[in-house]
């Protein structure tokens, strides 16, 4: 993989720097409360058996964001060719020691350059949402060129119109990241854009724990 050209050295350090404070935290709080594993989300849980229909038994797939990789562990243990990558070290230190089964590497979405129509799947799951509104399309654009005719990228999300900036997060740890939300049109847009067919767009409602989700599955027609 080569580097690619929409890196931003001083916000992805920041934002690198934040996860790595937050991820012991963060990965506490999956273990005990099974928050971020689809198994217990039924209708999150519906759009990634979806998806694994999709790719499984096609060729290697990317889990961009795994974070301490429950979604790829999930893919892994049903047939998908998963790999996870992650901005965060400490993540994927997590990562490696929860699913010892899986393979893990720490990389950004921006700095990602997989050969062309190498993959038959991609997954922005709750891992995008902190790229600047600039820098999204061009990822999307390298995940759109990354897959192979048949291939299928989903994205989850938090819907909405808002920059959200946080200096705190998972047990008041301090962090400096900002959470872009992004309202499912215009998702469909940058999807459209980079040469994708939105497939399924799944909206959920705010639930008294989150806010509005959105997640779109777009497939490469060629």
């Amino acid at each position: 993989m080569s580097a690619s050209p929409v890196r931003r050295p001083t916000d992805l350090d920041v934002v690198r720097e934040s996860y790595d404070r937050v991820a012991d935290n963060y990965v506490d709080m999956v273990v005990t409360t099974g928050v971020g594993d689809v198994r217990n989300h039924p209708w999150l849980k519906a759009a990634m058996d979806v998806f694994v229909d999709a790719v499984a038994g096609r060729g290697p797939v990317l889990d961009v964001g795994c974070g301490p990789g429950t979604v790829t562990s999930y893919l892994v243990e049903h047939g998908v060719d998963a790999t996870g990558v992650d901005l965060s070290p400490r993540m994927i230190e997590h990562a490696r020691r929860l699913h010892p089964h899986c393979r893990f590497d720490v990389a950004s979405a921006t700095e990602l350059e997989p050969a062309e129509s190498s993959l038959a799947g991609v997954l922005g799951w709750w891992s995008l949402f902190n790229l600047p509104r600039d820098v999204l399309p061009q990822v999307l654009a390298s995940f759109a060129r990354a897959l192979a005719p048949g291939g299928h990228l989903i994205l989850a999300t938090h819907a909405g119109d808002d920059d959200l900036v946080r200096t705190e997060a998972y047990g008041g740890v301090a962090v400096s990241w900002t959470t872009y939300q992004w309202r499912p049109e215009q998702l469909t847009s940058l999807i459209e854009q980079a040469g994708l067919r939105l497939v399924a767009d799944l909206r959920l409602p705010p639930d008294g724990r989150s806010g509005a989700v959105v997640v779109l599955v777009a497939r490469r027609d060629r």
